[in-house]
């Protein structure tokens, strides 16, 4: 169970980064176009180690409707959402709705996968939100401005990735995490460099496809996305979300926020101040207290097994 665990924070870290290598390269393209270089890359590498046999993918049609039901919820549903939500609403607003996940993740698990976390759980998830919110709220220096469309387009991001989490679990019973992975990064891609692509047709901006790839500015942060993030992130959430209840291995995921925080005082001079040191620590407060309690359930239940 170490390594499960191992997987919940190593991608909260991977997660954390991304928010920086995403601010750096949109000064060269668009968020579509950021987020196709992204899966494009994915794939290609996941496909040069598949035919290397490297890594082993099966492809059975009994499979398919399992894989499309993971990878339109996450990568497609969730980023299209998130993209366009953002475009209308401000980051802080933005922030305090995403960090609603976990929680929409505890409501259909109890749902559809019969995992209802405990009270005690709850509240350590609760906590764990809070701090986000917390950190978000004070962020913001105009106050909570409601705009509709993007208040729809980021709750639509929610339970995209609040039902990700759910099926994730579900087929890990069918498939293996890296396999999964490799299907959600190949429909990423195609979806995704489909509507760039059009993008760019329409704007009759076409051969921007390819010379945006020659600005090393662009590049690593691509790599890192498409590399890091995309394959190592996406295939150790599914490794956790094999190992653990749904609810538990999202609570995780809350950690990308004092990841992304210390990397943006470290590396981009961003300023930090007494809120995020109070809701980082209630972050990881609340994940503890998740993880914990869920070990303690756990051993409690073998207990009662060998009375």
């Amino acid at each position: 169970m170490v390594r499960v665990h191992m997987a919940g924070i190593l991608f909260s870290i991977i997660f954390g980064f991304t928010f920086m290598f995403s601010k750096v390269a949109l000064d060269f393209v668009n968020p579509i176009g950021l987020i196709a270089y992204r899966f494009l890359t994915a794939i290609v590498v996941f496909e040069g180690l598949r035919l290397l046999k490297l890594v082993r993918i099966r492809f059975e049609r009994a499979h398919l409707k399992m894989i499309l039901t993971v990878a339109v919820l996450q990568p497609v549903l969730y980023f299209l959402f998130e993209i366009y939500g953002l475009n209308r609403l401000a980051s802080s607003e933005a922030g305090m709705m995403i960090a609603l996940i976990p929680i929409f993740v505890s409501i259909f698990g109890s749902i559809f996968l019969k995992e209802r976390p405990r009270l005690i759980q709850l509240g350590f998830i609760v906590m764990s939100v809070s701090g986000i919110i917390l950190i978000q709220a004070f962020k913001s220096a105009s106050g909570i401005q409601v705009e509709i469309l993007g208040f729809m387009l980021l709750f639509g991001a929610v339970l995209s990735a609040a039902l990700f989490n759910i099926a994730s679990r579900s087929a890990s019973k069918q498939l293996r995490a890296h396999e999964l992975t490799y299907f959600m990064m190949l429909i990423g891609a195609i979806t995704f460099n489909t509507i760039y692509l059009t993008q760019l047709t329409v704007e009759a901006r076409l051969q921007d496809y390819l010379t945006n790839l020659f600005q090393v500015e662009l590049l690593l942060p691509v790599l890192y996305l498409g590399i890091i993030a995309s394959i190592g992130g996406f295939f150790l959430v599914n490794f956790a979300l094999s190992r653990l209840e749904a609810h538990v291995a999202s609570i995780y995921a809350n950690l990308a926020t004092i990841t992304a925080i210390a990397a943006g005082a470290l590396f981009l001079d961003e300023r930090l101040f007494y809120y995020h040191y109070i809701g980082a620590a209630m972050i990881i407060l609340g994940v503890y207290g998740t993880v914990r309690s869920n070990r303690n359930i756990k051993k409690l239940n073998r207990q009662f097994e060998q009375v």
